[in-house]
């Protein structure tokens, strides 16, 4: 089934109905700006000057201090969505998984009117798909999520938060869809991209192939970013230490959200996308 077939927009949709009554449609909970202006909840008084709009005086307050005060509101400011989607050949075999999260997230982005940017992380920051908001944006959106290559030879996050950086300093909602096995780490690359106060969500995608070892003996490894080979041993010991390390690895990446106040979410394809986004709407969208 592709991105764009009709079954799939249908699923799609029903997640966005579902976001509609739960958030009110945006995928953060809470979008008011400390700006004031005019908007519809009110936030404070300011004294009426000359040039200021004479609709917002309170005549009430008028009427009865015989001083001419302004309502001042709270604005309501359009979130910029960016979608970060990890195309590492590590993703190769998640790939089309990490695919029908981002699409169920950019749908409800882009029906809500919000702002939606899509790259695509490896060993260097790839636009997928240019800033734009707009209902009739949903099918090249798509379309070009569909087509999104893998490419590079690893992940750093690092240089592709120092690009994202250099490029995007409207605060917004980042999300970031990876395994987040990344060789040089990610605590770096997680505190870059929080640089311009952006709030960051993490979304993990794993499988079993990730999290157990089922070789035994002797065996040939090949890293499937870089291509080298290397003959191992793989005995029962050796099985639970990579798991292990696997898990601890898991374990610090909650921890370093946790403590840098980010969003978290692990989903593996054994569990439907619509089953991770249901619940991650019930959350409260991308938040930490």
């Amino acid at each position: 089934m592709t991105l764009t077939d009709p079954s799939f927009i249908r699923r799609l949709d029903t997640l966005y109905l579902l976001a509609r009554k739960i958030l009110g449609g945006s995928l953060q909970s809470d979008r008011r700006s400390t700006k004031k202006g005019a908007g519809i909840t009110f936030a404070d008084y300011a004294q009426y000057t000359l040039g200021d709009d004479y609709r917002s005086i309170d005549w009430r307050i008028y009427a009865k201090f015989e001083s001419l005060l302004i309502k001042l509101f709270e604005l309501e400011e359009d979130a910029t969505i960016y979608l970060l989607l990890d195309c590492s050949p590590s993703m190769k075999g998640k790939m089309g998984y990490a695919q029908q999260l981002a699409a169920a997230l950019g749908y409800i982005a882009l029906n809500t009117l919000d702002r939606l940017c899509v790259y695509g992380l490896a060993d260097h920051l790839k636009p997928l798909f240019e800033p734009c908001r707009g209902r009739n944006q949903v099918i090249p959106f798509l379309r070009s999520l569909e087509a999104a290559p893998c490419f590079g030879v690893d992940t750093d996050l690092s240089v592709c938060a120092r690009e994202f950086e250099a490029r995007h300093r409207r605060k917004g909602l980042v999300c970031v869809i990876s395994d987040f096995l990344l060789p040089k780490g990610f605590d770096e690359g997680l505190s870059r991209l929080q640089w311009h106060k952006h709030e960051v969500f993490c979304l993990q995608t794993v499988d079993q192939n990730d999290l157990k070892c089922d070789l035994k003996g002797d065996v040939t490894l090949e890293c499937v970013e870089t291509g080298q080979t290397q003959k191992v041993t793989v005995s029962p010991q050796e099985a639970k230490l990579y798991e292990a390390a696997v898990a601890e690895w898991n374990a610090q990446l909650r921890q370093t959200c946790a403590k840098r106040g980010l969003g978290y979410m692990q989903a593996t394809p054994e569990v439907s996308f619509e089953t991770v986004i249901t619940d991650l709407l019930r959350r409260g969208g991308l938040v930490a």
